[in-house]
């Protein structure tokens, strides 16, 4: 795999000079720092003629956040976000990258598609873009795409998922974990055994035989985690679980964890915050996949954070049109926004609970995620000569959740009408505001980073 310098992907440095004065490192004690052309250069008490002053008194400054796990919609269902949109959204959320997941129409199966996704992204300037490529030919989990090409070509694809669908067949399973060890790659499996979630709607419990929806059991997910974790042992490759949900896959990453197996996973925002109890309204704003669990679920998920076990924050954004949800609960898509209030979640779920410091923060968010995906130029801890991917954070504001300033398309946010503590101030992307005072600032774009006029 090359290198932050040597890869063609990587953005070029950024073209100003910033010294953002006071700002909180990790959460810890006020500091000054000095970007020059998209790097670091100096940390401490500075004095700097000639550069942009960015007064973060009061605030916490974060690594740029990574997401592994979003879903920008384009090419072919621009109706519901485009990466124009959506890296708008990522930049407001503090995010300096996010993974495109692969259930776009076409398919992101082949290397034409991810490098589309890619050159939208690099054209779009505000985040940078990295798209996941299909385990399977359409996603039709019955052929191995064309990993390999997707991994050479130039959008050097790393995660490869069929989110939205779980890679079933254990010999194909067992196939994309043995093909993706030749470049380094990922599988990031989307454990749900359809002929146990067949027809289901809800978490299958206490409040679906309430409402009288079909449920949709634990050991669907926990099931395929089982299987996974010891075929990626067996194989000896790398294995990512998304959107992990119950109590019981905690456990079983935990157990595999211990064995030396070399898994991670993530966890959504919502499922650290949201339980089975929202959907009695019928709501379809809450159904979402794997659904919201049960207040237990959500406890064991939050330890799980706090101790390791999970290892990062995958916001699975997925927004969708009006239409999608404005409608009865059978016939409404799955799917919540997430890139503009996942840390105000996670604040409130795993900050102010005591579960985390921000310290944590940095490394569930960015750290730990820049490494999953193979990204060594972002997820830094904001030293001298590192790039200047980094997000400023008012942890002490609180605002309420209003879908309709959002920049993302989708209105469909769990959260709307909620008041949220923390908000990004500022997100600068390889040395370059693209978030200032809370507002998109300006993209990323090679005459910024040369100092010319676009």
């Amino acid at each position: 795999m090359t290198d932050s310098v040597t890869d063609a992907s990587a953005l070029p440095p950024g073209g100003g000079r910033y010294l953002i004065r006071g700002a909180r490192l990790l959460g810890g004690a006020p500091t000054d720092l000095l970007i020059e052309d998209g790097v670091i250069t100096e940390t401490g008490a500075l004095s700097a003629a000639g550069a942009q002053l960015v007064d973060a008194d009061g605030l916490v400054a974060l690594p740029g956040f990574v997401d592994l796990h979003t879903h920008l919609r384009e090419p072919g269902r621009e109706d519901a976000e485009t990466v124009l949109t959506g890296s708008r959204a990522a930049a407001l959320g503090g995010f300096t990258a996010v993974h495109a997941m692969a259930n776009s129409d076409p398919v992101a199966d082949t290397a034409g598609v991810v490098e589309q996704v890619f050159t939208l992204g690099r054209d779009a300037g505000w985040t940078e873009v990295r798209p996941v490529g299909a385990v399977t030919v359409g996603l039709g989990g019955t052929r191995l795409a064309e990993l390999g090409a997707m991994a050479d070509s130039r959008a050097r694809v790393r995660v490869f998922s069929d989110d939205g669908m779980c890679v079933h067949d254990p010999v194909l399973m067992r196939r994309a974990l043995e093909y993706v060890k030749a470049f380094d790659g990922v599988v990031a499996q989307h454990a749900q055994e359809p002929r146990l979630t067949e027809g289901a709607q809800m978490n299958e419990g206490a409040v679906s035989a309430t409402l009288g929806l079909t449920g949709w059991p634990a050991v669907a997910e926990e099931a395929i985690i089982a299987r996974d974790v010891l075929l990626a042992e067996h194989v000896g490759s790398r294995l990512h679980v998304c959107h992990v949900s119950t109590a019981g896959s905690v456990e079983l990453i935990r157990w595999a964890k211990q064995r030396g197996v070399a898994v991670t996973a993530e966890v959504t925002p919502h499922h650290l915050m949201l339980t089975d109890e929202a959907v009695t309204g019928y709501d379809p704003v809450f159904k979402v996949n794997p659904p919201l669990r049960t207040a237990e679920d959500v406890t064991a998920l939050r330890q799980g954070v706090a101790d390791g076990t999970i290892d990062v924050i995958g916001t699975d954004h997925a927004p969708h049109p009006a239409q999608a949800k404005e409608c009865e609960w059978s016939q409404a898509a799955m799917g919540m926004t997430g890139l503009e209030t996942a840390l105000p979640v996670v604040q409130e779920a795993l900050v102010e609970t005591g579960m985390l410091d921000w310290a944590g923060v940095a490394r569930i968010m960015a750290q730990t995620p820049a490494r999953i995906g193979r990204l060594p130029w972002q997820g830094g801890g904001l030293a001298v000569g590192e790039r200047a991917n980094l997000v400023l954070v008012d942890p002490a504001a609180r605002r309420v959740v209003d879908p309709a300033t959002m920049a993302t398309k989708g209105r469909n946010s769990p959260f709307a009408g909620r008041e949220l503590p923390g908000r990004v101030v500022a997100t600068f992307l390889a040395g370059h505001p693209t978030v200032l005072d809370g507002a998109l600032n300006a993209p990323f774009t090679v005459a910024t980073a040369t100092g010319g006029a676009r």
